[in-house]
Formats: structure tokens, sequence, C-alpha cells
């Protein structure tokens, strides 16, 4: 086994249990005022009882005992996450500090708008740099999230083809999709219909020409695709759909791959949606404010959510008057703070450095592609983009699975991989390095999947056992996750 990179105290306490009755975390003077009855100064009310068994410690054993816990957590700071599809890149502080300027973290959505010139600015200004990166002619910040761009988007494509007498109801998605998509068209209110992927992992045309007639609204396709391909064949795949008057819309969850290079607005696309976080080095949502801008090109510009920023004699202003809109989609204009982020990130870097951004993403991709080409199968040979794609299938003869085998990679310290997706590749390992991680950190992830290949060829039940090194080994994810118990005190 590679060498242990994090530091685990297992044997860890309960907080509860190692309370002492009348220990306290701190001392204070005594009382150089006359003492009186809280209650009888503020209400009974107002006073809160002592909290029944709670803990009794010092403040030195409250700071070791949180710290050790801290060393449990696996974090971005600590190593890399090699998840596809999911862009779990380092975050530079530059952009934390960016956010927290004095009048930034201060603004207050309410506020006139004629005291929030610089965060009107900051908006338009962000909306334009993604205007031009993704090739696209406007950008609404609104969308919290990337699935909720979808939503919007096809709700701009809905109200784009209603204007015409248009109401199409069939939503094309390919099976390498993404789970959002089928399901975002059919929140939309959309019939979603499957088209299959050829050989080489991409949009079969000879299958998209056999579906794609007057009740379909849209394709929703992501390219670079859930293989880590890119969809060569895209300005075909548009000229198809337009020819027949649907829609392209383009799932950017993977615009890391493209920035600086391609241009989704020059190959066809008509809307968009983009995941700051994974391309923009925002916060990764997890439940908290994220942010899913879409972009659209000019015919689709009229029905962006309102309000739309724009300029007047007197200054940038919120256009509410748009009669051919969709309305709101999220309270005020989207998650501020987490624009401000994207922004810095975009200004940091600058054209040329986002591009180097890209290109070091696919290089690091495809580095461990070839470092795991020996040892794993690999179910489409076609160039990888930002992730790569193996399968298990050399290593379920031996009985070992694509989850034993991210299990025994947390023994060596690392994240797992994706595991079991995209649904298209039997036993997938999807890995995903990111351009922040260097050759030395790649080399130790290589190592580790090597090392576990091999034991999967000398000591596979070794590899079906893992984790051994966690204060928890194999639980039943399934029941876990519909029954959880936590277990905390007394057996309760």
């Amino acid at each position: 086994m590679s060498r242990v990179r994090l530091h685990q105290t297992q044997s860890e306490a309960l907080i509860f249990e190692r309370s002492s009755p009348g220990k306290v975390g701190y001392q204070l003077p005594a009382l150089d005022v006359p003492e009186v009855d809280p209650a009888a100064l503020l209400g009974a009310g107002s006073v809160r009882d002592d909290i029944d068994g709670f803990p009794e410690v010092s403040e030195v054993e409250v700071i070791r005992h949180f710290t050790r816990l801290s060393t449990w957590n696996y974090a971005i700071d600590l190593g890399m996450y090699p998840l596809g599809s999911c862009t779990m890149k380092y975050n530079p502080r530059l952009n934390e500090a960016v956010a927290r300027i004095e009048g930034i973290i201060d603004a207050h959505p309410y506020q006139p708008e004629s005291l929030a010139q610089g965060m009107l600015e900051i908006q338009r200004t962000l909306e334009g740099h993604l205007a031009e990166i993704t090739g696209m002619d406007a950008v609404t910040l609104q969308p919290a999230a990337g699935a909720h761009g979808e939503l919007t988007g096809l709700l701009l494509v809905r109200a784009y083809l209603e204007s015409l007498g248009d109401s199409r109801r069939v939503v094309l998605t390919p099976d390498s999709a993404h789970g959002t998509n089928p399901a975002t068209a059919a929140i939309a209110g959309y019939r979603v219909v499957e088209i299959r992927s050829s050989e080489r992992g991409m949009i079969d045309l000879a299958a998209l020409e056999e579906v794609v007639d007057e009740s379909v609204a849209a394709l929703m396709v992501t390219n670079p695709n859930t293989v880590g391909i890119f969809e060569s064949d895209i300005a075909r795949v548009a000229e198809v759909l337009h020819r027949r008057g649907a829609q392209l819309y383009m799932d950017g969850a993977n615009m890391n791959a493209l920035v600086g290079v391609a241009r989704p607005g020059d190959f066809g696309v008509d809307v968009m949606h983009l995941n700051l976080h994974k391309t923009f080095s925002t916060p990764h949502g997890g439940g908290g404010p994220g942010a899913g801008p879409v972009a659209v090109m000019s015919h689709l510009e009229p029905f962006l959510p309102v309000p739309r920023i724009r300029e007047t004699p007197d200054g940038l202003r919120y256009d509410r008057d748009r009669p051919h809109s969709i309305g709101r989609v999220r309270a005020f204009y989207g998650n501020f703070g987490v624009l401000v982020r994207a922004l810095a990130y975009i200004l940091a870097h600058g054209g040329d450095g986002l591009r180097n951004a890209t290109v070091d993403a696919v290089l690091n991709a495809n580095y461990v592609r070839k470092g795991l080409e020996g040892h794993f199968d690999l179910p489409y040979d076609a160039p990888s983009m930002h992730e790569c794609v193996f399968s298990d299938v050399r290593q379920a003869g031996k009985g070992v699975r694509t989850g034993d085998i991210a299990k025994r990679l947390i023994d060596y310290g690392f994240h797992p991989y994706t595991v079991s997706f995209p649904l298209i590749v039997r036993g997938a390992l999807m890995i995903e390095p990111t351009e922040t991680e260097s050759k030395h950190e790649l080399d130790e992830f290589i190592a580790a999947m090597q090392a576990i290949a091999e034991e999967v060829e000398t000591d596979p039940n070794l590899v079906r056992k893992s984790p051994a090194s966690t204060r928890t080994s194999r639980v039943d994810e399934t029941r876990a996750a519909r029954r959880p118990v936590v277990i905390w005190k007394d057996g309760q």
C-alpha cells in the first residue's frame, strides 16, 4: 500500500462520554454588581432551563475533540476528489477574499438600485463574459443550480415555440444523459424519449434522424458527454434538429473541457446552462447556495426571466417590462456571492488562463487514462476529454466490482471516484482529476489504482472486505438511505 495520507483517530469518544460533572470551559471574575434573578428581570419565558445531559468539559477538551473529529473528514484541502461528472476542483482563496470585500458582502437585495450600481455592474460584467465564453447572445444569472438552469432552459424553449403557435411535447435525451436531464424534461411537462449512443459512445445520427419529427421540442445533450467524449457530430446534430423546427439544449456541466477552445454557440446550440461550481470554481452547492446561469441565442432572449439589467441615462436598472418573459425563476437576481466568486475566477485567469485550465484538465484526464489502461477495461476507444470512464469487466471475473474497488481506494487515502455511472457502461469507474491536481498527486492516485488492480488478482477477498482503515466498514447502503437510525447514547 502507498503511504497513509490522512491521520485518523478512529477511537474518539463522544463528547458526552468525556463529560465530568461540574467541569466548565471558562472562568469569570466575581460579580461587581448586585446579583438579580434573570427570570424576574427578563420574564420566565426568556430564560432557558439547563439543558439536560449537556456535556461538561474544559475548553481544551472541546478544541481537541472537534479538531480530531475534523481529521475524519476528507476535503479538497487534503487531497483530490476523482469524482467524474462532478468536477471537484480546488477553489482559489482569492475568490473568497473578493466575495468578502466590504460593500459586496454587506450588499442587501432590497437596497435601492441607485445604491447598488457596483453590484449591478458585477452581474452585467459576468453575463458578458459568460456570453463570450459560450458564444451565445445573452445570459441570465437567476437559476440557483444546474438542474434549475435546465428547467429554465426548457421553459424558454416552450415559450419560444408556443409564440410560434407550435406546442411540441417531446424532449429527446441520449442514453448517456445526466439523470437530471430526463427528470427536468418530465417536470417541465414533456414526454421523454431516449435515443441510443453509437459504438463510439456518441449520439447515433441514424437513430436521431429516425425520431426527430414535428413533435420534438428539443434534444438535451451533454458535450463533452458523460463518458468523457466530445460529440464530434454536434454541428450535424444541430442541423437535424433545426431542419425540423426543434431546439438544441446543451447541458453545460462539462464546459470546463471547452472553455477557450470551443464555443457551443458556434456549433449550433440554442440554449445551455453552466454549473459555476464545475467550470468557474465556486463552492459546490451541497444543498447551499449555487448558481446555474442560462445562456441563449438571440431568438430566445425575449423570453429570459425578469428582471434583466439594462443601461439607462440614470445608470444601470432592472428592466421588468418584458411581456414575453417566462417570469421569475428565483428570488431577486440569483445567489450574488456565488456570482462574485465566478467573476473573480474569470478575471484572475483572463482568456489565456482559462484556456490553459481547460488544456490542463484534458491533459490530466488523459494522463490518468494512460496510466490505468493496462489495468482496467476501457469501453470506448474515442479520445477522452476532461474525464475518463473505465469498467470493472476484468475485475468482475474475480468477484470484485467497481464499488469494491472504490471502497479499497479509501484505504489508500483517496476519495472514491464516481461509481456505476454512466449507466451505459456496466460497472463504470468514472474518473475526473480536474486541472488543479499536480503530476505528483496524479502519480499517487494512479499507483493506488494499479496496486488495487494487482490485489484483485492476488487477494480479491481483501478488496471485497475493504475499507479496513475506517471506523465503520461496509454498511447496507440501501437500508441506511431508506431507514437512517442514529444510535448515540444508551442505545437510543
